[in-house]
């Protein structure tokens, strides 16, 4: 089997040469920078209308988090596009983190179509490095297919946990690798390389709830699923809350 993954993740590497130049040359990263948005802005449609049940659901009891003030303090982390918005509870106060500055725009048109949320601000940075954001001053941290983009989820963990005040709460969606011994996990497998150079940092094979299970929260719920995507290398996923 490792031998077969190799051979084809080669096939797929030599079809994949002139991306694979591009970033040798260094010019990869910006095309991506500058075009990853308008590719989110389109894909969050369609990943929102098939996981609208599940984003519901994820975000049903936001608001028992709120603080003293009841006015919910939250900050998302990826924030990409702002797909995530209209799943927020009215009156709701939201700052965004991304690191790619490119993002803005489409999250300023997001703003305008929510204007249940009060928008605080847009950060640029990299969810490990969220220095901007003062400690303990957030009630809820949400986090939606970022995990599998970020060098070191471990980093970002302890980030999201300095920021949040005692007994705030972290949300997550993220898509997963698959089973083991599932041919879903084989081709995972295979196209991982290049779906991380097309798809800027993304990796298809991360376990993510593992740094979950050993990051300090005092209360994880995390549950597996196979999401309604279209895209079968893509449906494991898993989505739930923890605690600080």
């Amino acid at each position: 089997m490792a031998l077969a993954v190799l051979f084809l993740r080669l096939a797929v590497c030599i079809l994949a040469f002139p991306v694979y130049l591009l970033n040798f040359l260094g010019i990869w990263s910006w095309i991506c920078k500058k075009f990853f948005p308008y590719f989110m802005a389109r894909f969050t449609v369609t990943y929102n209308e098939q996981m609208a049940s599940k984003k519901r659901e994820l975000f049903s009891n936001l608001q028992e988090f709120a603080g003293p003030s009841r006015k919910l303090s939250l900050l998302e982390v990826g924030c990409g596009t702002g797909a995530n918005f209209k799943f927020y509870p009215p009156g709701c106060r939201v700052t965004c983190v991304d690191p790619n500055p490119n993002f803005e725009k489409f999250l300023i048109k997001s703003v305008a179509e929510n204007r249940h949320l009060q928008f605080e601000r847009f950060v640029v940075a990299a969810g490990e490095n969220m220095h901007p954001v003062a400690s303990g001053s957030v009630d809820v941290v949400v986090c939606t297919l970022v995990l599998c983009s970020v060098e070191s989820q471990e980093q970002l963990l302890r980030e999201v946990c300095r920021v949040l005040r005692p007994g705030g709460a972290f949300y997550f969606m993220e898509h997963v690798a698959a089973k083991p011994s599932t041919w879903n996990y084989f081709w995972q497998q295979v196209l991982n390389p290049v779906w991380f150079l097309l798809f800027d940092g993304c990796h298809l094979t991360r376990e993510s709830w593992r740094s979950l299970e050993r990051a300090s929260f005092s209360k994880l719920r995390l549950q597996h699923v196979q999401a309604p995507l279209s895209l079968e290398l893509v449906r494991p996923h898993i989505f739930g809350y923890a605690v600080k």
